[in-house]
């Protein structure tokens, strides 16, 4: 049998592994030179605008919550179809996560569904671009307009993805990145905030460590508590070693997917995701199997024949977390229904065309016999 195929594997080169022993050998291995790079050459990347990089996607979507004045009796709109770090920040600012159903096509939030959820507790809505295909900016920000509200573009899946043109990132309120070890690129741990509003960095940088704020060469004081929530520098030396190669990634990954839809079997029952070659990083190919097929026994079949499925996600509303707080089944059956049955297969930026038809092959083989 071939070597296993999981459904996601870093590409890091010769290069940076060198860079990161630089780093080691440096003796500053926590927050540094290679952290102000990263941020720096983040930046570049998002038009200037300023970027601040954290342990996690997790921490800037509560700092940016935070900055943004959320927190007790405020409601958050979101999408249950998520990592469950989407709704958990709001949690953690004292704010109670609102659901609302995702749009059956794109799998992503629907934003009419938003518009309708809107009282006047609601101070900011949290937009998930499942699988990396972006949320319609254009109708978010209308909303966000007109009803005066903050928005934190849960942009987790989507660096490297565009919205007419224009880099996520480069454009709107809040934008929180992950650089998580299973995203396009990554920095093993990490992620990045991107601010709307340079003056509010000072304040970020406080959030981020503990609230300290340094004076001179012994001053130091503390306004706000703060977490422990800041990038290494070794972190950060992976991730400006696998910037540059963005591009060369989501090209391979759109080229995947396009093989995808060449090679997978329409009589299956599955449902595919939206074929968007210009906007999304493709930072996932995921499928919903059709009802008669257990989710778990598909998995479990697929890896006999050595290739690693993924779950990308649960919706989060129906667990206990959040049954207990009200939510229950049967109020979002786009997402209960998508939840239950998507299938995220594999796809990388070092995998082969032959490793597309091999997976195609084996789940037609599969799905054929349930």
């Amino acid at each position: 049998m071939p070597d296993f195929l999981p459904f996601t594997r870093p590409t890091i080169d010769e290069a940076t592994i060198a860079g990161v022993a630089e780093v080691l050998r440096s003796g500053w291995i926590t927050s540094g030179p290679q952290v102000k790079s990263f941020e720096a050459a983040l930046s570049r990347h998002c038009g200037g605008r300023p970027v601040r990089c954290f342990n996690s996607g997790t921490a800037t979507l509560e700092v940016a919550l935070r900055l943004a004045g959320v927190g007790p009796g405020d409601d958050v709109i979101t999408t249950p179809l998520s990592w469950v770090a989407t709704a958990n920040v709001a949690l953690e600012v004292g704010a109670r996560p609102v659901f609302v159903d995702v749009e059956p096509r794109t799998r992503n939030i629907d934003l009419d569904a938003a518009a309708a959820a809107i009282t006047g507790k609601t101070r900011a809505i949290i937009p998930v671009d499942l699988a990396g295909l972006p949320v319609d900016r254009d109708r978010l920000y209308d909303i966000a307009r007109r009803h005066k509200l903050r928005v934190v573009e849960d942009a987790a899946q989507s660096f490297g993805a565009h919205w007419r043109g224009k880099p996520l990132g480069s454009f709107g309120d809040f934008v929180s990145f992950s650089f998580h070890a299973n995203k396009n690129i990554t920095s093993a741990e990490g992620g990045a905030l991107v601010l709307p509003d340079e003056g509010l960095a000072p304040r970020c940088e406080q959030l981020r460590l503990q609230g300290v704020i340094r004076t001179g060469e012994d001053g130091m004081d503390v306004e706000v508590p703060g977490g422990k929530f800041n990038l290494t520098d070794v972190a950060a030396r992976i991730g400006l070693g696998q910037l540059p190669h963005l591009e060369r990634f989501t090209e391979r990954r759109r080229a995947l997917a396009r093989r995808y839809f060449e090679r997978w079997h329409r009589n299956l029952g599955c449902e595919l995701p939206v074929a968007d070659f210009e906007q999304s990083n493709w930072h996932m190919f995921q499928v919903v199997l059709p009802e008669r097929v257990a989710r778990a026994k598909f998995i479990a079949a697929m890896r006999e024949q050595g290739i690693g499925i993924g779950v990308h996600y649960p919706a989060m509303h129906l667990f206990k977390l959040y049954r207990d707080l009200g939510w229950r089944a049967g109020q979002f059956p786009h997402a209960e229904r998508i939840g239950g049955r998507i299938a995220t297969l594999p796809l990388f930026a070092a995998m082969a065309d032959s490793d597309v038809d091999r997976v195609c092959d084996a789940a037609r083989k599969v799905l054929a016999e349930k």
